[in-house]
């Protein structure tokens, strides 16, 4: 059943704007050969209006998506000597498709029926399936261990980054050229990970297909001018033969047919086998996390969400999936800098993306209003189901999670009314550690000591719960180092001593604040009510949550303030909301255990960081 609720107006708008849309689009003959199409941007003014927040204003006279133009199509049987692909080994395609604006890009996806259109309240919207991959494949990551260079030296070698060999990356990016040298066109596209001009990665990406273009064109920044990717020289490239497969994996030494190989020392990655795009995004986190804490000034890479307030107050947001971290940041008195990748130099906060990458599921527009009325034109969706409503109009409908409960939407940010133009923001003032403790025993807001941030920042604890995957059915914990183990090149430890750098540099307060339950566990607690956690966020920002009394939790020897506006003081400290005080100390007893077990991997170093952990 579709939950939305649409007036007869809306239904009437949607139908007259899918007839006047739809009926532009044209496919000549069977090479797929492209007719401009008359298709334009659906959002009009009011829409870009009629949200707008205190942070910031908005010129409505100008659309980014038009400002964004610098494609070129590069033809001939030297287009890949123009464009420099011939220093790769590609040389055959003698058509490239060099940056294509958003409008070339729909026209592209169209023409080559790569996907589907979707009709939304604020416009209509590309839709792809990924096939049976509909997330990353971490069991097929690679990166290639080269002997006796600064690379062998220093990732944190193991199940994350796990070592393959140079002759392996070899053959595989040989595999990848010959593929793209059969191809009579490719789409390039040249694009900067990193808002700072200072440490910012210049990154190309090589694909078969228009929407793949689209995507990273959403998710990366985008050159300004002709002139910035004129005579390119990437830091790194990437060729993604997602249709191809690698026949010989068992030989290789590999997991499965689906390889993602990165080869530092080649500034070169092939991606084989799999269609979802967040490969391209999260393989450039993966290198960010390894090139910027090796500067001679190191950077701080995160795993995080930042906002700014109008007083110039930078707030980062740490935590996984499901703990809040893009509802809580997305606030209508502050301005998004970005929702997901971010560094921290000698200057700031910066955004790594020029896009925003959001998760589907259960969307609504009033518990996400944001992401929800991003998805206009120029957004894509991803493996988002497709319904016809009543009038035969095809709609998304994100409760419907039969093809996964991982459907996305990537957006350029701009689709975000109140973001922060420059994306980059002072040192942040609070540092807010995100977790949903499906336990009940972690209070709805903490402030840490420098110690404790640097304790949890490497336990990056949250809890999965009953329905989340099949075979849980009491809450298990999860624990992530630094809220994003999947992507650390380093070992875990180098981040944290630069966070605990940093915020005895600048100042900076760290909270653990607990959007799962209160009351008891999960099954007798209560969820944290979004009202209540934004309170206490709020309390953070405005700074009455540093100036309030604290007492000590005994357990985690976390500091819980005694009272706060807009919370009930009863449920501060977890113990006082259990109507089973014996029962709160057990479980508060067997998670302080689950603590203490995850954290000896991580025992070995200088300083001992257990003594900022919970008590057993």
């Amino acid at each position: 059943m579709l939950r939305r609720v649409l007036g007869v107006a809306q239904k009437t708008s949607l139908k007259a704007l899918a007839a006047r849309s739809l009926s532009s689009y044209s496919v000549i003959g069977t090479q797929s050969k492209l007719k401009p199409t008359s298709f334009k941007y659906q959002i009009q003014k009011h829409d870009q209006t009629r949200h707008k927040s205190t942070a910031s204003s908005i010129d409505n006279t100008r659309h980014p998506r038009d400002e964004y133009n610098v494609a070129t199509t590069v033809t001939g049987p030297d287009a890949c000597n123009k464009l420099k692909l011939d220093s790769l080994g590609i040389h055959g395609p003698n058509t490239l498709y060099h940056n294509l604006t958003f409008q070339e890009l729909l026209d592209h996806e169209v023409a080559n029926g790569e996907g589907e259109i979707a009709t939304t309240e604020y416009g209509e919207t590309f839709t792809v399936d990924t096939g049976k991959f509909t997330g990353r494949s971490p069991q097929d990551k690679w990166i290639v261990l080269n002997e006796g260079t600064e690379s062998a030296a220093n990732i944190d070698w193991g199940a994350v980054n796990q070592p393959t060999t140079p002759e392996v990356f070899d053959e595989l990016y040989d595999k990848a050229v010959n593929y793209f040298n059969t191809k009579e066109k490719a789409y390039v596209f040249d694009c900067f990970c990193g808002a700072n001009p200072k440490t910012q990665k210049k990154v190309r990406f090589v694909h078969e297909m228009a929407w793949q273009q689209h995507f990273v064109t959403n998710m990366f920044i985008r050159p300004e001018s002709k002139e910035d990717i004129e005579d390119f020289e990437p830091d790194f490239t990437i060729i993604n033969a997602c249709s191809q497969v690698d026949e010989d994996w068992e030989k290789h030494g590999l997991n499965s047919e689906v390889a993602v190989v990165f080869n530092i020392e080649k500034k070169c990655a092939v991606i084989f086998g799999t269609w979802y795009g967040g490969e391209n995004k999260k393989g450039i986190f993966s290198l960010m996390n390894y090139w910027l804490p090796m500067n001679d000034d190191p950077v701080l890479p995160m795993h995080c969400s930042a906002n700014v307030g109008e007083e110039g107050d930078t707030a980062l947001f740490f935590g996984l999936s499901g703990t809040g971290k893009t509802t809580l940041s997305a606030d209508p008195h502050r301005a998004l800098i970005g929702d997901d990748e971010h560094g921290w130099d000698s200057d700031g906060v910066f955004n790594f993306e020029g896009g925003c990458y959001a998760k589907t599921i259960n969307l609504a527009e009033e518990t996400e209003p944001d992401i929800y009325r991003a998805i206009r034109t120029d957004a894509m969706l991803e493996n988002v189901k497709l319904v016809e409503d009543d009038d035969g109009i095809r709609i998304p409908d994100y409760f419907d999670v039969s093809k996964t409960q991982n459907g996305r939407v990537s957006y350029p940010i701009f689709h975000i009314d109140d973001y922060h133009t420059p994306q980059m923001a002072g040192h942040p003032d609070n540092i807010i550690f995100l977790t949903c403790d499906a336990f009940g025993v972690l209070p709805p807001v903490s402030k840490l000591t420098p110690g404790q941030a640097m304790y949890h920042f490497i336990s990056g604890y949250t809890a999965k719960v009953a329905g989340t995957e099949r075979g849980i059915t009491e809450p298990v914990p999860n624990f992530s180092a630094c809220f994003g183990a999947a992507f650390l090149t380093l070992h875990p430890t180098r981040y944290a001593e630069l966070l605990e750098e940093k915020m005895e540099k600048h100042g900076s307060n760290a909270w653990l604040v607990n959007t799962g339950w209160s009351g008891g566990a999960y099954g007798i607690g209560e969820r944290m009510s979004i009202k209540t956690t934004r309170a206490c966020i709020d309390a953070i920002l405005n700074g009455t949550a540093a100036a309030s009394e604290y007492v000590k939790d005994d357990a985690f020897g976390l500091d819980i303030p005694v009272s706060l506006a807009n919370v009930d003081t009863h449920m501060l400290n977890p113990k006082n909301a259990w109507t089973d005080k014996q029962a709160y100390d057990e479980t508060s007893k067997k998670l302080a255990g689950m603590f203490v077990k995850n954290f000896e991997v991580y025992n070995e170093g200088a300083t001992d960081l257990t003594q900022y952990g919970p008590r057993v």
